[in-house]
Order: C-alpha cells, then sequence, then structure tokens
C-alpha cells in the first residue's frame, strides 16, 4: 500500500502525484513551511497585540489577546487570526480579524505587496454597497520588508492628527484634487516581517459559511433564491461604475486609490508561485478586452513549457497544444468587438461558497477574501458555475449540463429582475442580463471560463467547444490533435 503525503489541504499518493498536473513537489513542502509561519507568528503573539492596541488607539484600559491557534483559519495564501478586544464601548467591535499572507505561498515578495495593496484598495469601494456586502471598518497593511507605510482608519486616530486629514480632504476637495481615503499613514512603533491587514471579524452567532449548508439545501427554492438575488445585487453594484481599463485597484504610499495594477487572479497568482512566468508585468492594465485575452492564452503556453507535469506523454502534449492552437483561432468568434474597449466590471473573480457567509435564509450578509477582484471584460461575466456543485470541467453534457442550464436559467431570472429593479432607481446599468444569457447561448461561457483554468481548459474546449465546429469520433480527435499541435510554435520539438 503507497504511503500517502500531506498536502495543505489533505493527502496525496505517488500514483496520484504522477498523474497531477500542478507541481507536487512544491507543494509537499507547503505543509512544513506553514507550520514555520505559524511557529513565527506565535512567537510574536504579543507584537501582534501591540499592533492592535496602536492602529485601534486603545487605552490603557482597554486590552486585546490574540485567539488561540485552533481558532486561526487559514487559507491557501494567507491566515487570519481573531484578536478579542476587552472594554471596548458599545459601539465599537469587540473582535477583530489580522490577515497575514503567506511568506512562503505567496512568490516574489513585489506580488505579495501587490495583493496586500490590492485588498486594502478594494475594501473602501466595496464597503459602501450596503448589506450585500461586508464593510471592513478597520485597516492597516504592511509591506512585507519593502517598506514601512502603514495606515490606520482616520477615527481611530489621534485628535490633531485628524484634524489635519480633514483639513487637508476640504481643501483638495475646493481645489478638485484626487481625495485620500480615510486611513492616515502612521509609523507603528513595533512591527513584523510580513504584511497584514486588521479587520472585523465576521463570524457570528446569525452567519455562517454558505459551504457549511450548501450541500443539504441547495435544492431550497426559497433559500437559492434569496442567494441568486443576493448575488445580483453585488453584481449589479460593482457595475454600476465601470472602468475604463482592465486592470486591480491599489493604494499609493499616500493613501489614494490607484486603477495601476494588472488583473491579479488567484490562478494568476497560482501559476507564479509554482515559478510559471506569465509575462503579466505589476504595473500591466488592458485598454482592450483582445490583448487580454491574447496574455491569457500565452500564459497556457509559458505552463506548458515551464510547469514539470503539465504534460503527461506525447499524445497528451499533442492534444494540449492542439486546443491552444485552435483557442487563439477561435478567439474573434467568441468575443465581440463592440466590447473591445470596454465596459470593464469589477468582478470577484474568486467568489465561492466558503466566502459567501448568508443566515439561515440564505440571505447575503458578508463577503471574504476579495483581493483577486479585478476590473475584466463585461463578456467575461457570467453566473457562478458551482450552483450544481460541480467544477466548470464537469458539466459534461447530459443531465448535469441540463441541471446547470436550468438552474442558470433561474438565476438569470432573478438577475433581470434586480436589473430592472436596478434600472427603475435611476441606476445605471448596462444590458448585463442580455449578455451573460447570450454568453450561455453562444458558447462564451465555456471558452472564457476556459481561458481562466488552464487544468481545465482541455476538457471543457473537448465537452463544449469542439463540438459546435466539428463532431469528430475518437480516431477523428486523435488525426486533428495529430494535424493542428505542430502550428502551436515552429520550434515544438524542444517542449521537453
Amino acid at each position: 500500500m503507497q504511503r500517502a503525503l500531506p498536502l495543505l489541504h489533505g493527502q496525496i499518493s505517488f500514483s496520484t502525484a504522477l498523474a497531477d498536473d500542478d507541481n507536487v513537489l512544491q507543494e509537499l513542502s507547503y505543509p512544513e513551511r506553514r507550520l514555520e509561519f505559524y511557529i513565527y507568528l506565535y512567537q510574536n503573539r504579543t507584537v501582534i497585540e501591540s499592533i492592535v492596541s496602536y492602529h485601534m488607539n486603545l487605552n490603557k484600559k482597554q486590552t486585546c489577546r490574540v485567539g488561540e491557534v485552533k481558532e486561526w483559519i487559514a487559507g491557501s495564501f494567507n491566515v487570519c487570526i481573531p484578536v478579542d478586544i476587552d472594554g471596548q464601548n458599545d459601539n465599537a467591535p469587540k473582535g477583530l480579524s489580522l490577515d497575514f499572507l503567506y511568506h512562503t505561498r505567496s512568490g516574489r515578495f513585489n506580488t505579495q505587496e501587490m495583493q496586500t495593496r490590492s485588498f486594502a484598495a478594494r475594501l473602501q469601494p466595496l464597503s459602501g454597497f450596503g448589506r450585500t456586502v461586508l464593510l471592513y471598518q478597520y485597516l492597516n497593511y504592511g509591506v512585507l520588508r519593502l517598506r514601512k507605510d502603514h495606515f490606520t482608519v482616520i477615527e481611530q486616530t489621534p485628535f490633531f492628527s485628524r484634524l489635519k486629514w480633514y483639513i487637508h480632504r476640504v481643501v483638495s476637495s475646493v481645489f478638485g484634487y484626487p481625495l485620500r481615503l480615510p486611513y492616515l499613514s502612521r509609523n507603528c512603533p513595533v512591527n513584523l516581517t510580513v504584511g497584514y491587514l486588521i479587520m472585523d471579524h465576521v463570524g457570528s452567532t446569525d452567519t455562517m459559511m454558505l459551504s457549511e449548508s450548501w450541500d443539504k439545501l441547495r435544492h431550497d427554492q426559497k433559500r437559492s433564491t434569496n442567494l441568486f438575488r443576493g448575488l445580483s445585487q453585488i453584481i449589479l453594484s460593482l457595475a454600476q461604475s465601470p472602468f475604463d481599463r482592465i486592470g486591480s485597484l491599489t493604494i499609493d504610499n499616500q493613501g489614494f486609490i490607484k486603477h495601476t495594477n494588472r488583473p491579479l487572479t488567484l490562478r494568476l497568482h497560482h501559476l507564479e508561485n509554482e515559478s510559471v512566468p506569465t509575462n503579466m508585468d505589476r504595473d500591466l492594465t488592458y485598454s482592450t478586452s483582445d490583448s487580454y485575452f491574447m496574455d491569457l492564452l500565452s500564459y497556457h503556453d509559458s505552463r506548458l513549457r515551464h510547469a514539470p507535469n503539465s504534460i503527461q506523454d506525447k499524445a497528451d502534449g499533442e492534444a494540449q497544444l492542439s486546443t491552444l492552437t485552435i483557442m487563439r483561432a477561435l478567439l474573434p468568434h467568441f468575443s465581440c468587438r463592440d466590447y473591445r474597449r470596454g465596459p470593464f466590471i469589477m468582478t470577484l473573480t474568486d467568489l465561492h461558497q466558503s466566502n459567501l457567509f448568508v443566515d439561515s435564509d440564505w440571505n447575503i450578509k458578508s463577503l471574504v477574501d476579495l483581493e483577486w477582484t479585478c476590473s475584466l471584460p463585461v463578456e467575461m461575466l457570467h453566473p457562478p458555475y458551482w450552483l450544481t456543485s460541480r467544477g466548470v470541467d464537469q458539466l459534461y453534457n447530459g443531465e448535469h449540463l441540463d441541471a446547470f442550464s436550468k438552474v442558470h436559467a433561474e438565476f438569470m431570472n432573478v438577475f433581470e429582475e434586480e436589473e430592472q429593479a436596478h434600472a427603475r432607481a435611476g441606476n445605471k446599468t448596462s444590458g448585463l442580463t442580455s449578455i451573460m444569457r447570450k454568453g450561455l447561448e453562444t458558447g462564451n461561457f465555456w471558452y472564457f471560463h476556459a481561458l481562466e483554468t488552464p487544468k481545465g481548459l482541455y476538457n471543457i474546449f473537448l465537452e463544449h467547444i469542439q463540438p459546435r465546429f466539428s463532431k469528430l469520433n475518437d480516431a477523428g480527435m486523435v488525426e486533428f490533435e495529430r494535424t493542428i499541435s505542430p502550428y502551436w510554435t515552429p520550434d515544438i520539438q524542444k517542449i521537453p
């Protein structure tokens, strides 16, 4: 019997590792590195408490305490540590959370800094959308040894510091200068070697992660409708202010939000974490959708060249290379020139059941993990693929696709109601209902999900894209792949 080896989430056997497309050797190092990171944070508990006390401007009668290790919540790229506060008044939070980026999973320090800055920038604009989005009241970020910029929410700073900030804001408003966020740059007397965010603690007795009740209750019509309505309101709120470029928000050293970061998605970060070059520079934004789509295809190419397990054998290589070649050729068919220069909509690219906190009726109360939010082409906006509890590359033709199409239609009916109500309230709309419905009808739902899913691209292409143009049997598909794959690049023989 093969001995299973530990990963961050679960275990893996030798035979499974050989067949896995990911860099398993690197993933096997993560548990030990996470343990080292936990030990570092545990040894600095008093420093963490001092940091919270400083930024929350606590007095001597108020104390804070770092939660026990068993209360820490570990994500794929971060760990969230609860901090309890004693002696606060009734209107102040009794509990906060510190969010730390893993030193060992985030690749380059520049990428860590960008992720932290981007997360910080998104907290402010997302916090204004009412009950459907978590209001992050308290924020701080450190920038991972590169700089020592820290920001504290203005209400928690000393009186004269607040007065100076308000005067600066009034003057800026009068003369038409950009307004700073309600955070003040300060020099924290204690520090850590990792970036951090201080925010409201999400958990409560009245809410739970959607994933906790998803499997049991997802067929409940009332709850599903409430969930669809909440998701629709979030999407429409984010779409209310479209951008003129594709990219991510960031916060600069002076506290201004800038739209100058590349579109940082979880999948892009995952590739770079495995040392796969994506050739998307940190300050790269896009003015046209087709240039962004071509760069997405390029990082699929880079994955095949640089990821150790990306190609299993000659037949697998021909299959993947031919698929990427045809995906390039089909781009004009699935993208619309009318949307080439926008609108570009702020999109939650890592929206899943464990990032949504709901009440017992599945009304959305909070969102977490906003760091992967980007402004993307409106054509890439779709209902969540996980509405039937299957991966996007597992929605096979037949009963699984039929079930998804039914739930997709239910979601779109609710979304249409919300968009119409949005318009009646005098808000700007972009005809998103029509765009999203058309996406499933024309197939761009599958095309753009394939672009965003390096491991699933081939299966999505084979199941949902290839049959739209030519239905081939197994022998015909093998011949198709053998014929097309040499056109991927002239130096195809150099691919290991």
